[in-house]
């Protein structure tokens, strides 16, 4: 990014800290930064520090942390689209890029589940400082974690035997409510209690939980 990017980025941020910077108004400060420099704009604006290496024992079917891009969450927001009274839960939350703008731009509560300890307590520290009381982080395997929420959101945080009990823990959850399931470089051809939504991107696939007797979102 160039001085005068990084300059707005730092004064953005002064905003969101004292909470006058939010939704349509921040929706439209991330639209008017060129495409190439969202995500550095967006990390910046957050203060989210360098992502460290990897915990060197991750379980079998846990990938590393890969951040999901700006154009992703704001597909996402807009896509679903996010309302103020969802609960947005992020399996393999990492430094938690997806839940702080989520809430930011639409008010929704955040919660992340996250199996690196060192990237949980990085997150929590970023939402001390941003001054947000509804976004939170668990240091956690999803696999084994009690679920609950009404959008879950995962960026290929898993593959394998993991993944599928992942899968049935968030099945769980849409035998008792309705939900969405976002996904940014994986899909689910073969799971048959997930219908496949319309999306404004090529790399965001969202899917509506279909369960007998429970209502659609």
């Amino acid at each position: 990014m160039d001085d005068t990017l990084h300059a707005t980025a730092k004064n953005a941020r002064a905003l969101v800290t004292r909470g006058e910077l939010r939704g349509a108004a921040l929706m439209a400060q991330l639209l008017a930064v060129p495409f190439r420099d969202r995500d550095a704009f967006a990390d910046e604006l957050l203060a989210l520090p360098e992502i460290p290496d990897d915990a060197p024992d991750l379980p079998r079917g846990a990938v590393p942390y890969i951040p999901c891009s700006v154009e992703d969450i704001i597909a996402l927001v807009r896509d679903v689209p996010v309302r103020t009274n969802d609960h947005v839960v992020d399996l393999g939350a990492g430094l938690g890029r997806v839940l702080f703008l989520t809430h930011l731009l639409t008010g929704a509560r955040a919660h992340g589940v996250e199996i690196q300890d060192s990237l949980v307590r990085m997150a929590r520290a970023c939402a001390r400082d941003l001054g947000v009381t509804e976004v939170s982080f668990e240091h956690a395997n999803a696999a084994e974690s009690a679920l609950d929420g009404s959008i879950f959101f995962m960026h290929a945080p898993f593959n394998g035997p993991m993944l599928a009990s992942v899968l049935l823990r968030v099945e769980a959850v849409a035998k008792r409510r309705p939900i969405i399931v976002a996904a940014v470089g994986m899909e689910f051809p073969g799971v048959t209690w997930l219908h496949p939504l319309p999306t404004s991107s090529v790399t965001l696939a969202l899917y509506e939980s279909r369960v007998a007797g429970v209502p659609h979102r």
